[in-house]
């Protein structure tokens, strides 16, 4: 395939995608065959998959096509590949949550989320590299190798879907998975210039996920613009009884960006805010504005607790969902062991990297006899005063405008040399996941070195198409 037809087939959104498969124009292995020829002559500088699977991608393509021939459509995305975080179970396909603890675990069932894109006729291209097990803000702490960012391969795409959004910016697929614990869809998104939405916690079913912090983490679609993701939010949403947690949702009533009142949080645009990201923000407020949308300035006063109280929930739920990992049941197992012990010691410290061992000891301490109500349950009351604050708020706005992050995306190697500095990125964005909220990320500018500014929309739960209809308005 010449690489000017690769780049015309990659160049299109998703949506664009279906209807070129539909109307016959492409067909499903052409637009598998331009995804692959655009990830071997790119991956090599940007990294973005831990792993491909391009037989069984074709194999799917003859069944897909077939159907499309047919006329039996199965969903808006029918015959559309799809990227997908190596933290999310595939059957019969390695996943690796990028960790040598779980180096060549191949799952013996899918995911939910596998299952429903599957079923709507998606084709999946290959897993993307992450930060190990879901831990970090730029995916540097990979097992893999780090991944680097295509707007600019000096700086790191963010984290923890790193891989997914670096994959649908360097157009190595049009569409992927994350998940999202703490930002981990919104703030990678925002550094490479993509679209995602962190979904309602439960709106989801996390059946197949590969647990970082259960009562927090929840997958998400990340795409070229917003109708890409709601798109494939449609597919994946909705009750799993496999997942207590998840949740048939209410049918859809967006509200129009005529007359859609945008909260701005004073807390959010304060101390430590780059100058050019905040203008950036600024400058979409008054996009709203101009498109019929009431600005309303409130307050979230416990924005200042937000980042302790998220590292202390998510690390203690972190320390009890890794230590499954023992080198006995499954998992990477120390050879060098003599006794029981030294094979949970020597398995684990061979297994885990340095930033998943920093929070398992993180979440020991604040769990631990003497500890346990000074710390964690303590984060516990913040995290239901956070909810309140974020439902007294929702009294007077439909939606809360901000900034993903502080800054643009840092340097390769930045983040790493100063854990706290990492941990504060995400200091905008953590407060959604401890609220339970939906949030969507969407590109709204550059800084003067041309790198992406990203904001999010928040909204209320299970009100994702209000901020669909709000990430067109913007991009419109």
């Amino acid at each position: 395939m010449s690489n000017s037809s690769v780049s015309q087939i990659t160049s299109l959104t998703a949506l664009q995608l279906a209807a070129r498969l539909r109307g016959r124009d492409l067909t499903v292995t052409q637009a598998l065959d331009a995804y692959y020829a655009a990830i071997d002559a790119k991956e090599p500088a940007y990294h973005c998959y831990t792993s491909l699977c391009r037989e069984h991608a074709y194999a799917r393509a003859a069944q897909v096509q077939a159907r499309l021939d047919a006329g039996d459509v199965r969903s808006p995305l029918a015959g559309v590949p799809l990227a997908v975080k190596d933290l999310i179970c595939t059957k019969g396909l390695e996943t690796t949550c990028a960790s040598r603890m779980l180096a060549g675990f191949v799952p013996p069932y899918d995911a939910a989320v596998i299952e429903k894109t599957a079923a709507a006729d998606m084709i999946l291209l290959g897993k993307t590299n992450m930060d190990e097990f879901a831990m970090g803000s730029t995916t540097e702490t990979s097992a893999a190798g780090a991944t680097r960012n295509p707007r600019n391969p000096d700086h790191v795409p963010g984290g923890s879907s790193g891989g997914s959004a670096a994959a649908v910016a360097a157009k190595e697929a049009p569409i992927a998975l994350g998940s999202d614990t703490g930002g981990s869809i919104r703030q990678p998104c925002a550094y490479c210039g993509v679209t995602g939405l962190k979904p309602t916690y439960g709106a989801v079913s996390r059946y197949g996920l590969i647990a970082y912090a259960s009562s927090l983490d929840q997958i998400g679609p990340i795409g070229r613009d917003a109708a890409d993701c709601a798109a494939l939010f449609g597919i994946i949403r909705g009750r799993d009884p496999r997942d207590g947690t998840s949740v048939e949702l209410p049918p859809d009533t967006p509200k129009p960006v005529q007359g859609l009142r945008v909260g701005l949080p004073r807390e959010f645009f304060g101390e430590g805010l780059q100058p050019e990201v905040a203008a950036a923000v600024l400058a979409a407020r008054d996009r709203l504005a101009a498109l019929g949308a009431q600005i309303v300035t409130l307050s979230l006063p416990l924005a200042a607790y937000a980042i302790p109280t998220y590292y202390i929930i998510a690390c203690a739920e972190a320390c009890s969902n890794l230590s499954r990992y023992d080198g006995i049941k499954y998992g990477h197992w120390s050879r060098d062991a003599e006794n029981l012990r030294e094979t949970y010691v020597r398995s684990r410290s061979e297994g885990f990297g340095m930033e998943v061992k920093r929070r398992i000891m993180l979440g020991n301490f604040v769990l631990s006899s003497g500890y346990f109500d000074a710390y964690y349950k303590k984060a516990l009351q913040a995290k239901r005063l956070i909810q309140q604050g974020f439902f007294e708020a929702f009294g007077r706005c439909d939606v809360i405008l901000g900034p993903v992050a502080p800054t643009t995306a840092p340097r390769l190697g930045e983040s790493l040399a100063d854990p706290l500095k990492m941990y504060l990125s995400d200091i905008y964005t953590v407060m959604v996941n401890l609220a339970g909220l939906p949030a969507l990320a969407v590109p709204c500018g550059e800084d003067s070195a041309g790198l992406p500014v990203g904001l999010q929309l928040i909204g209320q739960p299970f009100d994702e198409a209000t901020l669909f209809s709000a990430g067109y308005g913007l991009a419109s």
